[in-house]
């Protein structure tokens, strides 16, 4: 069991696909979680369909999704940063690796979960998993926590090989689709499920796996 897991993530929505499942078993198991979402999505492009938000009130809407997304998965401790979106790999890194820094030396986790710095698409993705290495690449080795990191660019297996953590996640759908609807300006029913109601098989087949790659320091 991992005593205490810090997830550090860009956006809202981010825990949703990747790691809810994960999280929500371990949670079960009786491991703390922390969030450290470090933005509250306020350049989204999507306003819900039919719209219902706007770019003066998404802000507020996705940080309402984003408390429903972790009382779903059953995460208390929720740390919003305040930094910008969209704009993280311009941050001043003092400042961003800083706050990653002082989370950890509170929490002491034993694990950390977060986006491969270069193989996770969106630049801030690359730019947040790259702080959290930078900042637990400062530590001593015996210090460090493990750290697992989701990644999913096209090449991202040719580059870094087979994920070797593969954990199933079926006995926690009811909290991992919970965790994906709850980011109701971002995703639709129509949209994340397809025009027919899915089947308890295709949805454990789509959603019932999550994947991450142990992050090996040099």
């Amino acid at each position: 069991m991992e005593r205490h897991i810090l997830v550090v993530l860009p956006h809202p929505d981010d825990e949703a696909f990747g790691v809810s499942g994960t999280l929500a078993m371990h949670l079960g198991q009786g491991s703390e979680v922390t969030y450290a979402c470090l933005t509250l999505g306020e350049m989204g492009r999507n306003m819900g369909i039919p719209p219902f938000a706007n770019r003066v009130t998404l802000p507020v809407i996705r940080k309402q999704e984003l408390e429903a997304s972790c009382s779903a998965i059953g995460i208390q401790d929720l740390r919003m940063l305040g930094f910008h979106d969209k704009m993280i790999e311009f941050e001043d890194k003092a400042q961003l690796d800083g706050s990653i820094e002082a989370l950890i030396k509170e929490l002491n986790p034993s694990l950390v979960i977060t986006f491969h710095p270069t193989l996770s698409v969106h630049p801030d993705h690359d730019a947040c998993g790259a702080a959290v290495i930078r900042t637990i690449g400062r530590m001593p080795a015996d210090r460090r926590p493990t750290v697992h990191c989701m990644a999913f660019a096209n090449n991202h297996e040719q580059e870094i090989g087979k994920p070797d953590i593969i954990n199933d996640v079926k006995g926690f759908l009811n909290q991992k689709m919970a965790s994906i609807q709850a980011h109701k300006s971002q995703f639709q029913a129509a949209e994340l499920l397809g025009n027919k109601k899915l089947s308890d098989l295709e949805i454990q087949a789509r959603f019932g796996t999550e994947r991450f790659w142990t992050y090996r320091f040099a």
